[in-house]
């Protein structure tokens, strides 16, 4: 059964390339939700299992966790699936055809809007304050944008200011929200890695916040957003605030929060040393400015 994780890492290799799903599919002769399936979910969680189980073993918990791709067809049409796939390969594009990161973020995100459903809802994010010894609270909303072109993000913050962003749902297994976290012409991009859970609509996501300080210095911290609700609606989300609690007020459900987001080693931050150059003293320097 190592043609399965073959297969897979070439389908990875087709989308990383810029082949669609829908052309990958055809080219297989499978259904576009079947092939997606097959690629975010089983493959993954296949590999996955092979650590602690034999190969068919792990081939049927993983199809488990889906309701439409069915083992027996895909095992007899495993090999030609394999040499149809690596038979296809990716049109190649001169340079003048664009930045081709910028291209490959507009397909994704427009692909990831089959899969936004999955995650659709209001969340409330428990991460740690930069300024005070605080667990921030913020309501996020995940849904489709207005012409479902695209994940919007919406997110509040703890100082009542309402931004909106995009999101990509890559291979059913993370997620990044993104949107930029100052008022315009300045641009601070925040960027939300999440880890997806192998199965259909998840009540908790979690992952690491990446963004700029007060000072425009680069931080990382753990997050973790609790679905709140289904609803997509805006107006029901704007109604929403977000807030910092101080650690001596928080209540035994916050408090676990607190120990998963604003513990040493939660919350890592650099910062910008004064210096008319930067060497090994410099670094030294630093890391204890920011133990102060």
């Amino acid at each position: 059964m190592d043609e399965l994780t073959d297969i897979y890492k070439r389908i990875e290799y087709l989308r990383n390339s810029g082949v669609k799903m829908k052309e990958i599919a055809d080219r297989v002769d499978m259904a576009p939700s079947v092939l997606s399936a097959l690629y975010s979910s089983v493959l993954p969680a296949y590999i996955d299992f092979l650590k602690t189980r034999t190969p068919d073993d792990a081939l049927d918990e993983a199809l488990a966790l889906v309701n439409n791709v069915s083992k027996k067809r895909l095992l007899n049409n495993v090999s030609s699936m394999k040499l149809l796939l690596f038979e296809m390969e990716p049109e190649q594009q001169s340079e003048t055809d664009g930045n081709p990161l910028v291209k490959l973020l507009g397909m994704e995100m427009k692909e990831s809007i089959q899969d936004v459903y999955n995650y659709s809802g209001i969340y409330l994010s428990y991460s740690l304050s930069s300024s005070t010894d605080s667990l921030k609270i913020e309501p996020y909303m995940i849904c489709a944008s207005e012409n479902s072109e695209y994940v919007k993000v919406g997110m509040i913050n703890a100082y009542k200011s309402v931004h909106w962003g995009g999101g990509i749902i890559s291979n059913h297994q993370n997620s990044y929200l993104m949107f930029n976290e100052r008022d315009l012409p300045q641009f601070a991009l925040v960027t939300i890695y999440l880890q997806l859970p192998h199965y259909e609509f998840p009540n908790m996501l979690k992952g690491l916040y990446l963004c700029l300080d007060y000072n425009h210095n680069p931080i990382a911290r753990r997050i973790v957003l609790v679905k709140q609700s289904d609803s997509t609606d805006i107006n029901e989300f704007l109604k929403m605030e977000g807030k910092l609690v101080p650690k001596g007020e928080l209540t035994p459900e916050l408090e676990v929060y607190y120990n998963y987001t604003c513990q040493e080693g939660d919350y890592i931050k650099t910062c910008t040393v004064p210096s008319p150059k930067l060497d090994e003293t410099d670094l030294e320097r630093e890391k204890k400015m920011l133990k102060i």
